[in-house]
């Protein structure tokens, strides 16, 4: 028989939940928002603050739906807690254009090469474009495709993806 600490109170009604004020820096806005330590980056965009352009996919990191920017670095944010990101500049797709509303050059390219079907994956396949020509692996087609292998289009656009993230990487040489 397991005897119970003799300071132990149990939860008068359900579970009680600890939470964290968790100050965020995404897109160049700071947001604070109470949240559970365990809330990913994703459902802190999604659910907390609204912002839906970042998709969620498989939820597990195997589809890149979820791809954002984390000091500059991509990063799966169905994989990374929202605590990880505080102090740290968080870019998402819709932080990607400018303030007068001009396109990315690689929001621009996916446009004019039709790089999307459904679009369901295109706001991660743009961020890890984004990453990719800064990060310097769009020098040809097949190294354009190894970069973006972490990022899935079930409609199959992707000689379209790599038309564009080459053409986004020609116009920023």
């Amino acid at each position: 028989m397991v005897t119970p600490h003799p300071n132990h109170k149990p939860p008068e009604h359900g579970i009680h939940l600890m939470t964290d004020t968790i100050k965020l820096d995404i897109n160049g806005k700071a947001f604070t928002l109470a949240a559970e330590p365990r809330v990913t980056l994703l459902d802190a965009l999604r659910e907390h603050l609204g912002l839906t352009g970042t998709k969620k996919g498989c939820d597990q990191g195997q589809c890149g739906a979820c791809t954002v920017h984390l000091d500059g670095e991509r990063v799966l944010a169905c994989l990374t807690l929202a605590a990880q990101a505080e102090g740290k500049a968080v870019t998402t797709i819709e932080g990607l254009a400018g303030e007068d509303g001009t396109l990315h050059a690689v929001q621009a390219a996916f446009l004019e090469h039709d790089a999307f079907q459904c679009g369901y994956c295109t706001p991660g396949q743009i961020m890890s474009a984004v990453a990719c020509i800064r990060e310097g692996h769009a020098g040809s087609d097949a190294e354009i495709r190894e970069y973006m292998s972490g990022n899935l289009c079930r409609c199959g656009a992707y000689p379209h993806i790599v038309a564009a993230v080459r053409q986004a990487a020609e116009a920023v040489r």
